[in-house]
């Protein structure tokens, strides 16, 4: 009986856990992706496949290059990671530590930022090429290799190699028939992210892609802003949607097959000779590749058209035709919005990663939903949804934050899951002898579990926020441009002024966002402590 009553009490407790979650995905994403069904599918109140924007020329170049350009992006991402989780996995060496944490620097830069960074370094022969998207590509995920690869093969028993070169194999066949086949579900798990990132660029392909190509991603913008064109704007993203849900579905059963570990061992020291020589030269490679471009765009701000020094920070005060207010009210309207979007975020994704890890699969789909339809569809589908009553949020500044929560949730919810399914159930068992209800096992147990967790998942979540584009270019108001929205308007006006106050305005995101995150990573370690 009491055993049946507890059960009874943990399924209302997951329940009401659960219920945010649901509540909120099916008013802002559901919705939203209905309307979009709707437009792109109705036509006069009859149901009409739009099969002329399907089958036209045009949408099968841009899925063409869509897909391969995100294939090609991935595999040279594998290439260039590859070396450096090796490294970084197998050996401890100076200066790892500082290394690790670089690498992760582009990863949590907004796209827009890498673009511009990008759209400064590379001569002018290289802009606007697919050389220019694919090197930002590379810049941007070779941390997904390096995390999810270098972490698999840090779990590997180096005594493998060891034995394997005592038979007489040679570096060349380990690595074929010994380190391939060992890594092939991290390096599948790995591959899969990056394809989707890539394959839903925005940022990148808008800025350094230009005029001449163009990814269902850019011209789901193109259509609905610049044409109005909300049908064949919503034709392709169901397209794209259909390719996103295939790429996550395929990404998390790749995810699931890689998430089986051995024992973590710690780096051995670094030997001397040719393993030394590699080394030292792939780490060196690595810096300068994720240091040149931020360093670029650091220099470009500082080039302004009074000379070399603060000229363009100084001009932000200043009001200037391509916004309506000043640009300085653009980080002010960043960091509110951000600050708000975390919130939002954590109320949503703290109760859902808790309903995950007691099993429920529901919530587990529904706070991963964000990731199968794009940060562009999500816009263009706020956009069409929220337009008119019953929820008339269109011209509501908080239809921002709340987009921006979107993005965020899935990443909010994915740091505190593993924490809370890592926890030792028999804490929980004892609680629950000792006669504590599951809320007070939730109050007492759970929540201080995910202290540590939950101020990552917060500066990640406010770090997404500020730093999204794809969906707050839709929606931000002309009088409250956020920081990667004004970067995009001065990109698109000419004149040597505003490409400096683009490369300021970066340069104060990028700044802004490290801060963020590396704040984060200091109160971590000071709880480790």
């Amino acid at each position: 009986m009491g055993a049946g009553v507890d059960r009874h009490r943990r399924a209302l407790t997951t329940g009401a856990l659960a219920a945010p979650a649901l509540l909120f995905t099916a008013v802002f994403v559901a919705w939203p992706l209905v309307t979009i069904l709707r437009r792109g599918l109705v036509v006069d109140g009859v149901l009409e496949l739009p099969l002329d924007v399907v089958v036209s020329r045009t949408t099968g170049s841009i899925l063409w290059f869509t897909f391969w350009q995100a294939t090609v992006s991935t595999v040279a991402t594998l290439l260039a990671g590859l070396p450096l989780a090796w490294a970084l996995s197998r050996f401890s060496f100076r200066g790892r530590a500082l290394l690790e944490a670089l690498v992760l620097v582009p990863f949590v830069l907004p796209t827009l930022v890498v673009a511009t960074a990008f759209a400064e370094l590379l001569p002018p022969t290289l802009d606007h090429t697919v050389w220019a998207i694919l090197l930002a590509h590379v810049f941007f995920n070779l941390a997904v290799v390096v995390r999810v690869v270098g972490s698999f093969w840090a779990t590997l028993d180096a005594r493998l190699w060891d034995a394997s070169a005592t038979l007489g194999a040679g570096p060349v066949r380990r690595f074929r028939t010994l380190t391939m086949p060992l890594l092939a579900p991290s390096l599948t798990a790995a591959g899969a992210i990056v394809f989707l990132f890539c394959f839903t660029s925005f940022g990148v392909i808008l800025v350094l892609g230009g005029p001449s190509f163009s990814t269902l991603e850019t011209e789901i913008y193109t259509q609905a802003v610049r044409f109005f064109d909300l049908r064949t704007a919503s034709t392709l993203a169901l397209v794209q949607l259909v390719a996103v849900s295939a790429t996550v579905l395929v990404a998390g059963r790749l995810e699931r097959r890689s998430a089986v570990r051995l024992s973590r061992r710690a780096p051995g020291r670094l030997p001397g000779g040719r393993t030394r020589i590699a080394v030292v030269m792939v780490a060196a490679c690595s810096c300068a590749f994720v240091l040149l471009p931020p360093a670029t765009l650091a220099l470009r701000s500082l080039d302004s058209p009074t000379g070399f020094g603060l000229g363009n920070f100084t001009a932000l005060a200043r009001e200037t035709p391509v916004l309506l207010v000043a640009p300085w009210h653009a980080i002010v309207n960043s960091l509110l919005y951000a600050a708000a979007a975390t919130l939002v975020a954590l109320a949503v994704g703290v109760p859902a990663a808790v309903a995950i890890a007691r099993g429920s699969r529901l919530v587990d789909a529904a706070a991963m939903i964000p990731l199968g339809a794009s940060a562009a569809m999500l816009g263009l589908g706020f956009v069409l949804a929220f337009a008119s009553p019953p929820l008339e949020l269109r011209g509501s500044r908080a239809i921002v934050p709340i987009a921006q929560a979107l993005i965020a949730i899935p990443f909010v919810v994915r740091a505190l899951v593993p924490t809370l399914r890592a926890a030792d159930g028999r804490l929980r068992e004892a609680a629950a002898v000792l006669g504590a209800t599951p809320r007070q096992v939730l109050i007492t147990i759970e929540v201080p579990l995910l202290a540590r967790s939950l101020a990552v998942a917060a500066g990640t979540a406010f770090a997404i926020a500020l730093g999204e584009f794809g969906a707050t270019v839709f929606l931000a108001r002309a009088d409250s441009p956020t920081l990667p929205v004004a970067i995009f308007r001065f990109l698109g006006r000419p004149g040597a002024e505003n490409a400096g106050a683009a490369a300021a305005l970066a340069v104060v995101l990028m700044a802004v966002v490290l801060a963020v995150v590396l704040a984060g990573e200091r109160g971590l370690d000071r709880r480790r402590v």
